[in-house]
């Protein structure tokens, strides 16, 4: 083990990506990005075992309101591949002035739509529940939730477009320290803000939205001093402070494909959340936990696609193509490692990862069995992911949209909805098209990456 290279990769000692060996630059990418993702699903983790003790309802409101707010996690998405393929471009050209330049364009961007999604969030929560199909009494007791949410939306936002940026200029490890900032805080204030301690009775299932919105906005704010400080290569100076409609266009026109990709796959999360409202409160709490503890290995296997992303970018613009391409494999390699690992951990466990968040027996049962069956397709959701990275690091990110299009809006949905309703698996139905979907976008991927006309998108 090389400890040297463990504390170069946690101290963010810079480097040049266009030139280091392949295997040492995805650790010291990869490294960073692995234990960033995995305190966003610690807290994920987290969240809903704190949210889950407060009852069945609680749990349906946070699966009703997540699956709504995704659309922000979407344009946040969007952005923040805008950023990495922008940032990483100029930094394998050395144009570190042009990066500073960059990243001003793209907060302005951010701060902008985070402001329309506040004001829409806030005036329509009750109605978003209503058209999600919750129950009366999870709208009565949800909408504040869902309010303080999409009202600190900037946070989250913000938060993903920076992390984007820092990533690209290879700087993961300021990317890994702003999430743990902004996760650590939430799962620490989570427990206080809803259940309260000493003569604070907590504020119930919206000190969760308020340990959120206070954890990631603090978490922003140290982004912003590593940006604004110029102790790093990438920095935003008194000169990048001018308006460049150019680059603006430039960030949108990647952005859009980003944020398809997004929305795409989050309309088809929409459509199977509001299938499993059908089977009511205990189907979608199962289906809630389960997804919940997925998220908490796919995010540190993202974290290690997301090496792709800055390698690709850097190389391409360093003309280093075939260097470029090569780190796509052999990240490729390392994730399915990875998913191999853990697939055999939910087939063997199941049930005792579901137990830890309920005891309630009909939620355990639905919780356990969608991770299962999920699981299945582990290893084609390795490639697919590492594979989607590759893409949006070259800011070719319409390719994977309208492999989203394809294979999620016209195969997922139409199958997760044939085999719950038409051959009445219910909820069972719904987690096999998942795992079905998910292994076939990783085929899909695998032959357009193959084509090759990544490597001539010019940003």
């Amino acid at each position: 083990m090389n400890f040297q290279l463990i504390k170069d990769a946690l101290s963010g000692k810079e480097q040049d990506f266009t030139s280091l060996s392949l295997k040492t630059a995805i650790f010291v990418l990869a490294l960073p990005m692995i234990l960033e993702m995995m305190m966003e699903s610690l807290f994920a983790v987290v969240d809903i075992f704190f949210v889950a003790k407060l009852g069945q309802n609680a749990i349906a409101t946070v699966g009703l309101t997540e699956s709504v707010v995704v659309l922000v996690y979407a344009v946040g998405f969007g952005i923040s591949m805008a950023a990495t393929a922008l940032i990483s471009r100029r930094f394998g050209e050395k144009e570190y002035k042009e990066a500073g330049s960059s990243a001003f364009q793209l907060l302005l961007v951010g701060g902008t739509i985070s402001l329309i999604f506040s004001i829409l969030g806030v005036w329509f929560a009750a109605d978003i529940l209503n058209l999600m199909g919750a129950e009366e009494e999870v709208i009565q007791n949800g909408a504040g939730f869902t309010k303080i949410i999409f009202g600190g939306n900037a946070a989250i936002l913000l938060l993903f477009l920076i992390n984007g940026a820092f990533r690209g200029a290879g700087q993961a490890h300021l990317a890994m320290r702003s999430l743990w900032i902004s996760n650590g805080l939430n799962i620490l204030l989570d427990p206080i803000l809803i259940f309260g301690i000493g003569s604070f009775d907590g504020f119930g299932l919206e000190g969760a939205a308020w340990a959120t919105t206070t954890g990631r906005g603090l978490g922003v704010i140290f982004q912003l001093y590593h940006l604004l400080n110029g102790k790093h290569r990438l920095r935003i100076t008194a000169e990048n402070l001018q308006v460049k409609w150019k680059t603006i266009r430039k960030i949108i026109d990647i952005a859009i494909g980003g944020m398809g990709q997004f929305l795409i796959d989050s309309v088809s999360w929409l459509a199977l959340t509001r299938m499993n409202a059908e089977f009511g409160s205990a189907a979608l709490a199962g289906y809630t936990i389960a997804m919940r503890v997925l998220i908490f290995t796919i995010l540190p296997a993202w974290g290690i696609s997301g090496a792709a992303a800055t390698l690709v970018g850097q190389n391409l613009g360093a003309k280093e193509i075939k260097r470029a391409e090569d780190a796509v494999w052999l990240t490729t390699w390392y994730c399915v490692i990875f998913m191999g690992a853990v697939t055999g951990i939910y087939l063997l466990f199941s049930d005792q990862l579901a137990g830890l968040f309920t005891d309630i027996e009909e939620v355990q049962q639905i919780a356990s069995q969608g991770l299962w069956v999920i699981a299945i397709g582990y290893v084609f959701f390795a490639v697919g992911m590492v594979l989607t990275q590759a893409f949006n690091g070259a800011g070719d990110t319409r390719t994977p949209a309208w492999i989203n299009v394809g294979v999620l809006w016209f195969m997922e949905i139409p199958l997760a909805w044939g085999l719950a309703f038409v051959f009445d698996l219910k909820y069972l139905g719904i987690f096999i098209a998942i795992a079905t979907a998910h292994s076939l976008h990783a085929v899909v991927s695998w032959y357009f990456f193959r084509k090759g006309s990544w490597k001539r998108v010019a940003i």
